[in-house]
């Protein structure tokens, strides 16, 4: 089975009086049971005042006649009987235009019909833009997530799904940028440390070692060519330089030698200048000016280059320049102490380790580092300039990524968006269409309604209720004006309260049927009955009971597809037990088109329970229950629920006793000869050994012995059946009951199998 069929009102919130957050949710027929003062007629007012109501796509309460009867319809109708509105309805003069009406109400039927499933596909259509829309917002957000992670400072305003896959959308150049630059410019625009940095100092030309000819000095041996007998002497000792250190590094020496300590002769001076010519003392002094050129020079170098690495920038990679910074100190000592060692010794010959290719090197790794300083510096020069350019490449590098899933994207909504719009003139078209129709229908209404059907039908009815006293009458010189008069022609005063009850809801009866205006006369109708039986006798009160029946036959319409469907959905709520017996008498098994539910007020807090349970026949569904049930009807539903044999035979004593013996006039011995006699093989099972089981006998045996019994006596378990009875043995025994009394139609109809 399936679910509750919903009509026009699919949603009733109560917030009002003495409910708070309560929701009902009905169908086409719905009936309210409950106590007077439990909130039945905050319902109603609900209903009339629209109030909380949640409408079927595309409805509203401008679509129907939405019709109320309560105390409140009956004052504002009847404070002065001799001023009654009209009501129109259709007569039976003109067939053919009542024909006509009928097919145009049918044309309207079909198209708002169609109407509805328009909206609803178009309905179906936004839900699933909404549904891709949400799909590429998680597909972008999932897709770029290390780039939002790595680049978060660019995404500032875009930290949700929605703005984030927004933003990707309005990018109009997607572009695959170098990732690794943009993670640099990230760093410099973005970096909470970042600054400016000096760039490194490169090596410089040794401007006053270019072009000495001091190399060719040190490659080759300096002597002195002097010719004096002691500068001979010295010369064949090969003591040159030996004497010329002695004399250089001791200059005083008080007339002595100062190795021996011998005294020197007094023309010592001169014979030690006649040793060294003038070019020898050249050659040397020359040197000595290189070698404090040469070490100036170089270690000014080698200052330059350590000095680079104070506050170096921390994205240079320092290894290369270490590595030959260390080189170029090795090379430069080697060559200090070579020249050194020439200096002490100007006969031998030195060679200096060749710094310019290795200064080369040095330089080149400088440049490289500069630029990448240079770089830095300039994004720190214009960081504003620089995070905004940043923003774009990595915003134009997300929509580069995301490239297929925006195309993939734009498709399919360009897609849905058209079918919406075609949607959307149809929907138009289909109320244009209506539209016509109801007034084609006003038109051919005006010549077919009239006031005058309301005032013959309640008339009759009156007077087949036995109400002689009044009747209805059209007023003279008022058109479409009512007045109810008593049998002399005067209009009435001081009806009855059952009087006037009864005269007001045939009223509403007739206005249900037709309308206040001509133009309202082909609306459908919401109808809401409440409590019309204060008041009423009981002959009048099974009048208005059959009256509201004929109002549920006619919204039952709507799913049995015959008959006029004029009423479109209808609510009852009353106190009145025997009302309610009446009207809903075998609608519980309706499941799909109606729906019971109680009204309780509790500590001045209001509820409203829906009637409804597991079906026990058909655990997989669920069924009705009427919340008003007579004592035998009671019985049947304990019947249903229980488990234990002896109270499930207590019961079923009592419902065979009531229905055989008091409703169908049975005596006990008949309906035991009828069923163990004259059926007893009914009951006897033969298996095909042929064995006899005699078990539903006497379970038969045992039930009918139930009610034969005399109240009187003492049965003193003389029938007593225990536990170990299989249950569903004794419910299948006791339908077989029914069925051989010609009762499985009842049987079926209280166990809800109809």
């Amino acid at each position: 089975m399936s679910g509750k069929i919903l009509s026009a009102i699919e949603k009733i919130a109560l917030n009002a009086a003495t409910f708070s957050g309560e929701q009902i949710v009905p169908t086409l027929i719905n009936f309210f049971y409950g106590n007077n003062g439990t909130g039945k007629s905050t319902i109603a007012r609900a209903i009339a005042g629209n109030n909380g109501l949640t409408w079927q796509q595309g409805k509203s309460a401008t679509n129907y006649n939405v019709l109320v009867y309560n105390q409140e319809f009956v004052a504002e109708n009847f404070q002065d009987y001799g001023s009654l509105k009209g009501v129109f309805t259709i007569g039976k003069l003109n067939i053919e235009i009542q024909n006509q009406i009928a097919e145009k109400g049918r044309q309207k039927s079909e198209l708002d019909k169609q109407h509805g499933e328009r909206i609803t596909e178009k309905e179906r259509k936004e839900s699933a833009k909404n549904t891709l829309l949400g799909s590429f917002q998680d597909s972008c957000w999932d897709k770029a997530k290390s780039i939002r992670e790595g680049f978060e400072a660019t995404q500032v305003g875009f930290k949700r799904k929605a703005q984030f896959a927004d933003r990707v959308m309005q990018i109009a150049s997607p572009t695959q940028h170098d990732l690794e630059a943009l993670k640099a410019l990230y760093g410099t625009a973005f970096g909470a440390d970042a600054q400016e940095y000096d760039e490194f100092q490169p090596l410089g030309n040794v401007t006053r070692l270019k072009g000495s000819s001091v190399s060719e000095l040190l490659s080759k041996a300096i002597v002195s060519s002097g010719d004096s007998p002691f500068a001979n002497f010295i010369k064949a000792l090969n003591a040159t330089d030996w004497v010329r250190q002695g004399h250089d590094n001791y200059p005083n020496t008080d007339g002595k030698c100062p190795y021996c300590q011998q005294k020197l002769p007094e023309n010592f001076e001169d014979d030690i200048a006649a040793c060294f010519d003038a070019q020898y003392q050249q050659d040397r002094d020359a040197l000595k000016e290189f070698q404090a050129d040469y070490e100036s020079d170089m270690r000014g170098f080698i200052d330059t280059l350590k000095a680079n690495l104070t506050d170096v920038f921390p994205k240079l990679d320092l290894k290369e320049y270490n590595d030959k910074l260390a080189l170029f100190e090795k090379t430069i000592e080697i060559n200090i102490q070579r020249i050194t060692d020439k200096v002490k010794e100007p006969s031998i010959s030195v060679t200096l380790e060749n710094v310019k290719p290795l200064r080369e090197e040095i330089n080149a790794i400088i440049a490289g580092f500069n630029a990448l300083i240079k770089a830095n510096n300039d994004i720190i020069a214009a960081k504003t300039q620089k995070q905004a350019e940043c923003k774009t490449k990595v915003w134009e590098y997300i929509a580069h990524l995301l490239r297929n899933d925006v195309s993939a994207y734009r498709t399919s909504l360009n897609n849905l968006n058209t079918e919406i719009t075609t949607l959307n003139q149809q929907i138009n078209s289909d109320r244009q269409a209506l539209q016509a129709i109801d007034v084609d229908i006003a038109a051919l209404n005006k010549n077919t309604i009239s006031t005058k059907p309301t005032i013959d039908g309640i008339n009759n009815l009156l007077r087949d209720s036995g109400f002689q006293g009044f009747s209805l009458r059209e007023k003279r010189g008022h058109e479409n004006v009512y007045e109810v008069i008593r049998s002399d022609g005067r209009v009435a005063v001081n009806l009855s309260e059952g009087e006037r009850n009864f005269i007001a809801f045939l009223y509403f009866y007739f206005l249900v049927r037709g309308s206040h205006n001509e133009n309202d006369a082909g609306k459908d109708r919401i109808v809401v009955i409440d409590d019309p039986v204060s008041s009423l006798d009981s002959s009048v009160l099974f009048i208005v009971s059959t009256l509201v029946r004929e109002m549920l036959e006619v919204c039952n319409n709507n799913i049995r597809y015959s008959g006029e469907d004029y009423i479109k959905q209808i609510f009852v709520l009353t106190h009145n037990v025997y009302f309610h017996k009446e009207i809903t008498y075998n609608q519980a098994s309706q499941y799909e088109c109606v729906s019971f539910f109680v009204v309780n007020k509790t500590s001045n807090i209001s509820t409203v329970k829906l009637c409804e349970r597991r079906n026990l026949l058909k655990p997989t569904e669920m069924e009705n229950y009427n919340p008003v049930q007579n004592s035998y009807a009671a019985l049947w539903s304990e019947y249903k629920e229980l488990k234990s044999p002896l109270t499930v035979l207590n019961v079923i004593r009592r419902i065979l006793e009531y229905y055989f013996i008091q409703l169908c006039g049975y005596d006990g011995m008949d309906i035991r000869k009828r069923i163990l006699e004259e059926n007893k093989d009914d009951f006897i099972v033969t298996a095909e050994d042929g064995q006899t089981d005699y078990t539903k006998y006497h379970l038969a045996s045992a039930m009918l012995s139930y009610i034969n019994a005399n109240a009187l006596s003492l049965t003193d378990g003389l029938h007593y059946v225990d536990d170990s009875t299989d249950i569903e043995q004794c419910k299948s025994v006791f339908k077989l009951v029914f069925e051989t009394m010609q009762q499985g139609q009842h049987y079926s109809m209280m166990m809800g199998d109809e």
